[in-house]
């Protein structure tokens, strides 16, 4: 049994039509957005077409599929939000993947008693912190920071919902129960160069890292760039550049070979060609594949924020906006999937992510399974991301035969 390609492709390329920018050929889907909600409403729509049952939870959730949803299902899927300027396959494999294997199984006359569904969580990306779909179907949220979190520009997520038509508490009442759930599998690219520079197919991945995200501010004073003497400026942007050279040294120091920090969004205070920057307000993100590091590497990150601050007379502050422990896969399922992908005759490789999932919360509630495909040279979250269509198909294969090997009558 194969899944068809050409279906694949078609859809995969008309959902990249949402949110495209001509500029600079990037998508634009940020979570809770007009394009995003475009995205969900279009999914939902060839799923009905496609004769499956779907629905929206309180959290923006689509889910489709086949089944009542009163025994232990298998789900598949992945997100369909973007980061600014994203390319077409992040996210968006996944779920359009989880369509195929659905209509590849009504294809090949599949019945079977066991509900089989995908989903397209909402918020992914981390525009709010977090990984908001998963972490409501895992009940991993609360009141205090659904009405708290917001983005780096001050956008809360409720009105950010409201103005989509959604009460954020509605959230909260989004959690699946264990018992809800047989499986779990998410086919993603792997957004990173192992598989393409070793020329291998698959990715079985065995664990998740974890990621921290910070919103750091260091406010110093504003001044006439050309009256204020060098050694009298309070000058943020200094304190910014100081602790971006510091970043090699942390992870040398505290980090591992796993360890990742970023700075990725930077706004400058007033923001004014002559006049002296008097507050920095930027992004921390920070990974490894274990929170001990992780905790290392923050406290690493603020002890060298408070040096220097005191060095260029500024204050500093910062906001933890998440904090995502690193996940295991469950060993079972990817054992599993290992066994398909050797029965299959693919080259692959086990191994870590390195970026956050959705796998690494439905974990928590369910067995569960990620799937890499290479990405070329490596490149995800930009307009020239890709992959080639038939790795594209490989890994659409290897999620429809693991999502069979699920079901009772073929033995488990």
């Amino acid at each position: 049994m194969q899944i068809n390609c050409e279906r694949l492709k078609a859809n995969l390329i008309e959902l990249s039509k949402i949110g495209y920018n001509e500029h600079d050929r990037g998508i634009y889907r940020p979570g809770f957005s007009d394009a995003d909600m475009q995205a969900r409403r279009w999914l939902q729509e060839q799923a009905q077409a496609a004769g499956y049952d779907t629905f929206m939870d309180g959290a923006g959730n689509v889910f489709f599929g086949r089944g009542e949803l009163n025994k232990p299902a298998i789900l598949m899927g992945s997100h369909i939000d973007s980061v600014p300027a994203g390319g077409i396959f992040d996210g968006s494999l996944g779920v359009m993947a989880a369509l195929e294997v659905l209509q590849t199984m009504d294809d090949h006359n599949v019945k079977t008693d066991t509900p089989v569904w995908g989903v397209a969580t909402a918020e992914e990306e981390g525009r709010f912190g977090g990984m908001f779909g998963a972490q409501a179907m895992a009940g991993k949220l609360n009141p205090d920071w659904v009405l708290s979190a917001h983005d780096a520009d001050g956008v809360y997520l409720k009105d950010a919902m409201a103005a989509q038509g959604f009460n954020a508490m509605d959230a909260l009442d989004a959690a699946w129960r264990p018992e809800q759930l047989k499986a779990y599998l998410e086919l993603h690219i792997e957004q990173g160069p192992v598989l393409f520079q070793e020329n291998l197919q698959i990715g079985v991945v065995d664990g998740i890292s974890g990621v921290f995200k910070w919103i750091v501010h260091l406010k110093g004073k504003a001044d006439h760039a050309g009256t204020a003497p060098m050694d009298m400026r309070s000058d943020a942007f200094m304190g910014l550049a100081d602790f971006a050279h510091e970043i090699e040294r942390i992870i040398a120091e505290n980090g591992t070979d796993k360890t990742r920090i970023t700075v990725g969004k930077v706004e400058l205070k007033p923001g004014y060609p002559h006049t002296v920057p008097g507050e920095a307000i930027f992004t921390i993100v920070g990974r490894d594949m274990d929170e001990a590091v992780m905790q290392e590497v923050a406290n690493a990150c603020r002890k060298t924020l408070s040096a220097i601050a005191r060095k260029h007379r500024l204050m500093f502050e910062y906001e933890q906006s998440s904090w995502l422990p690193p996940k295991p896969c469950s060993k079972a399922l990817t054992d599993q999937i290992e066994a398909q992908v050797k029965q299959m005759g693919y080259s692959y490789l086990r191994m870590p992510s390195g970026a956050g999932h959705d796998t690494q919360f439905l974990s928590e509630i369910t067995e569960a399974g990620l799937i890499f495909i290479p990405s070329v040279n490596g490149v995800s979250h930009a307009p020239d991301e890709w992959s080639h269509w038939h790795d594209v198909e490989n890994g659409a294969n290897v999620l429809l035969h693991a999502a069979m090997a699920l079901l009772p009558e073929n033995g488990k």
